[in-house]
């Protein structure tokens, strides 16, 4: 989930365009004083996409302004934009582009802490309860959440049974509003040492053990190439449990083109034979001159 950006690394890119964000999150959803019966102001309807996937760019990997942003990325095939702050959704929707996945929270410790541990339930759920209305105002579509670092005295069932404990308490509310909680597998060999989210098997017990279509897993190949490969497989035996996608090239989280080890066209067709409507964001760092060169060749990539 976390790379190397021109020497920043991902989490300094999200504080930095956090912090220069412009609009704030109330400001860019209906009045609370707004008349009764008023109907909400709805998201422009988003650019129907090239071929049968749903593609977006995750916001981090351009330095570009959000405006700018959205602009170059519709023009290119785009249909989304994924991993956006509440006070940016507004920006997005207003080019006609899709909100694919948002944030609950700003926080530094955003990956590391996770469901996997009860100590973290009542901080996790605060922030899903106050984002996911306005997910729903703003429509979007998915809400990110992690399963978190492991912790010393916390085993492997422990921390399942931990997770489906605390995910199964915002399940409904997702429902209700038609919002998927998806929780992100990463690597902990590369980039997130001590990650315990670190294999299919474990997010897939946890989604047995939640079984709702409202909370599912964001499989993120780059990071399960790492970890695991049979990659295709993988997503075939466990697409019921799967909600969103990640792409990046493996090694080095850059383009997804043949200078990496995977076949991203082969990927993409094999998720769209299975009928998946969600959406597959790119999430790499861009190494051409042109960054928006390697993201129209990401869509090409994978429009199957």
């Amino acid at each position: 989930m976390s790379a190397d950006f021109q020497g920043i690394s991902r989490r300094a890119a999200l504080g930095q365009i956090a912090a220069a964000a412009a609009f704030s999150a109330t400001a860019l959803l209906p009045s609370a004083h707004a008349a009764p019966g008023a109907e909400p102001n709805k998201p422009a309807p988003a650019k129907a996409p090239p071929g049968r996937l749903k593609q977006s760019l995750s916001r981090w990997t351009s330095e570009a302004a959000l405006p700018e942003l959205c602009k170059r990325v519709k023009a290119i095939g785009f249909s989304g934009v994924d991993l956006l702050y509440a006070d940016e959704w507004a920006v997005v929707s207003d080019h006609g582009l899709a909100l694919s996945m948002g944030y609950p929270a700003k926080r530094d410790n955003f990956i590391t802490m996770g469901f996997n541990d009860t100590a973290n339930h009542a901080t996790l759920l605060k922030e899903l309860e106050a984002t996911i209305p306005l997910a729903k105002r703003a429509g979007v579509s998915n809400l990110i959440a992690m399963f978190g670092n492991r912790k010393a005295g916390i085993d492997e069932r422990a921390a399942i049974d931990n997770c489906v404990a605390g995910l199964s308490k915002i399940a409904p509310y997702a429902a209700e509003n038609g919002i998927t909680i998806c929780v992100e597998l990463l690597n902990s060999k590369v980039d997130h040492h001590g990650y315990q989210g670190d294999s299919t098997a474990f997010g897939v017990a946890v989604m047995k053990g939640i079984n709702s279509p409202h909370v599912k897993l964001l499989y993120d190949i780059y990071h399960m190439q790492i970890m695991e490969g049979d990659v295709i497989r993988t997503i075939r035996d466990n697409i019921q449990w799967i909600g969103h996608f990640h792409t990046g090239g493996v090694p080095g989280r850059h383009e997804i083109n043949g200078t990496q080890e995977l076949n991203y066209h082969a990927i993409a067709s094999a998720i769209a034979d299975l009928n998946f409507s969600g959406f597959i964001a790119h999430e790499f760092v861009p190494t051409q001159a042109d960054p928006f060169a390697s993201f129209a060749e990401a869509v090409k990539i994978c429009t199957v």
